[in-house]
């Protein structure tokens, strides 16, 4: 009797706690001081609530020649403290890295510093020219991946992040083949803001000024680039210009660790940074390497200030000046705090989903599931008597502890899922005819009503566990592999999943054991 006690007072403590977190979904509650207390709602996804679906194309070739530079201004630095001499290592037509050894005696003590320090490298050729001795690498295989999975890695948190900033809930952004991610905004409605944020690169590189190349010069020195130069007037109206910089940038912006608008004396806003101690160091040595030079601030290709370096810059801060308006400062800030893309992406599809379909999907999913419910509601009592009705409020108990769970974990509901909910009506009722025949079988066996019940509830629970075990691992397979929609099913159908189990199992047992004690045991309705 006391493991009974036990097992309804757990019962009912499920129950009062399914119901705080179920209720303040319903409207009638939610400015209730219950929907103060439990702040999470179900989220609706993007097709049942409309917003925006994008797919975006990851440049990875650029991040494997940003990976590229990087190494060879490291490869300069230790080939400095190694007393090796080297012409500045730079990018070829190709993209691999082009290292030239004015001394060809040392090309020993430089093979034998790239192998020891650089093992990410895979020299494709070297040879003597009249400049010293030549070597090309480009990144090794392992490295070579290592650098695209990264790179993807980078995109999705990026943009995850300008999202979060941006106030969209509940987006779904996942890695796809072909270099792609996909962004799916459940309820953006400023969709030309969002695509500006989200595909916006705001790949932030330092590039050498060279003035001693003419910008309208047909042919071009190797290594470097015509750039658009954008300047504004005293009258605010912007001109763009071209200048010549070295094509392969000094640092970039991955070492960011802080970006926000703010104002100069003239009232013009303005974007400052701040680096972290990696950056910092870096660009203290850039602008202590180049003292008297212009260094231009290139944002995605375009170079907004190219100021003259009066000295060395140490603290690790730095400012983007331009004719930006508040807005476009603070958006700039936003992408760059959240983190500089380490490549550029471009938007291969964009595609709005409207409300108005999201509607119409939620009101015949809620058909589906009324008349579902409804006719096991009927069906139940008439074949299995006062055991049917029993079922049918564990039907009640199931859908609200669905409906808790998903409120909890704050999951999204989407079309799939009310599938899913659906397919959990026939799974909790299919629980319970299981049982129900059971007893039966027991009960023509000649077993008393108690005794039925026992070796019932006992056998049936076995194979009920076993296939809903099966379904479990299905849906975990499906939501580890799945896109949204798929993922909203799985979560919809593995919670589903264990509530029929709990309240078939657990709490219908508990009822009919009352029910048992209640009239000794002699008779029962099944």
């Amino acid at each position: 009797m006391k493991a009974l006690r036990l097992r309804l007072a757990f019962s009912i403590a499920a129950l009062i706690a399914v119901l705080m977190y179920a209720l303040p979904n319903l409207s009638i509650f939610g400015d209730s001081p219950l929907g103060t207390l439990i702040q999470n709602r179900i989220n609706l996804g993007l097709d049942l609530k409309g917003g925006m679906n994008l797919t975006l194309g990851v440049d990875v070739d650029k991040a494997i020649q940003n990976a590229l530079s990087v190494t060879g201004q490291d490869l300069r630095a230790r080939a400095g403290e190694e007393k090796i001499s080297l012409v500045k290592p730079r990018l070829n037509a190709s993209g691999e890295l082009e290292v030239i050894l004015p001394r060809v005696n040392q090309a020993g003590a430089f093979e034998a510093m790239v192998s020891k320090w650089f093992p990410n490298l895979h020299q494709v050729s070297s040879g003597d020219t009249a400049s010293g001795r030549s070597y090309v690498y480009t990144l090794s295989a392992p490295a070579r991946q290592q650098t695209e999975d990264m790179t993807m890695e980078q995109v999705v948190r990026t943009i995850r992040n300008r999202i979060d900033q941006f106030g969209v809930a509940e987006p779904d952004i996942r890695k796809q083949s072909d270099n792609q991610v996909q962004v799916q905004l459940p309820g953006m409605t400023d969709s030309e803001r969002a695509v500006q944020i989200i595909g916006q690169t705001a790949h932030l590189e330092f590039h050498l000024v060279r003035d001693d190349v003419d910008p309208n010069a047909i042919m071009l020195p190797a290594g470097t680039a015509r750039f658009p130069f954008i300047t504004t007037d005293r009258l605010g109206e912007q001109h763009e210009s071209t200048i010549i910089l070295d094509s392969e940038a000094l640092m970039g912006g991955e070492d960011i660790t802080n970006a926000r608008p703010a104002f100069n004396e003239f009232g013009q806003s303005y974007v400052a940074l701040e680096f972290n101690n990696r950056g910092a160091g870096n660009f203290e040595r850039i602008t202590g390497d180049h003292i008297k030079k212009r260094m231009a601030i290139v944002l995605d290709g375009k170079v907004y200030s190219a100021p003259v370096i009066q000295d060395r810059i140490s603290g690790g801060r730095a400012s983007i000046t331009g004719s930006f308006t508040t807005e476009e400062a603070q958006d700039l800030a936003i992408v760059l705090r959240a983190g500089s893309l380490p490549t550029p992406v471009s938007i291969l599809e964009e595609r709005t989903v409207g409300p108005s379909l999201g509607k119409e999907s939620i009101n015949s999913g809620i058909k589906a599931s009324l008349v579902g419910a409804a006719a096991v509601f009927v069906i139940m009592p008439v074949y299995y008597g006062l055991s049917g009705v029993i079922a049918d409020l564990m039907l009640c108990f199931t859908l609200t502890i669905l409906m808790a769970g998903m409120t909890l974990f704050g999951a999204t509901l989407t079309l799939p899922g009310i599938a899913g909910v659906v397919l959990t009506i026939g799974m909790s009722v299919d629980a319970n005819v299981l049982i129900f025949e059971r007893i039966r079988e027991e009960l023509k066996l000649g077993l008393t009503a108690l005794e039925a019940v026992e070796a019932g509830f006992s056998r049936a629970s076995i194979s009920i566990t076993d296939s809903n075990l099966t379904t479990l691992i299905t849906a975990a397979i499906l939501y580890q592999f799945g896109t949204g929609p798929i993922r909203g099913f799985a979560v919809t159908l593995s919670l589903g999943i264990v509530a029929s189990m709990f309240t078939a199992i657990f709490v219908s047992r508990v009822i009919f054991e009352l029910w048992m004690r209640a009239n000794g045991g002699r008779k029962i309705s099944v």
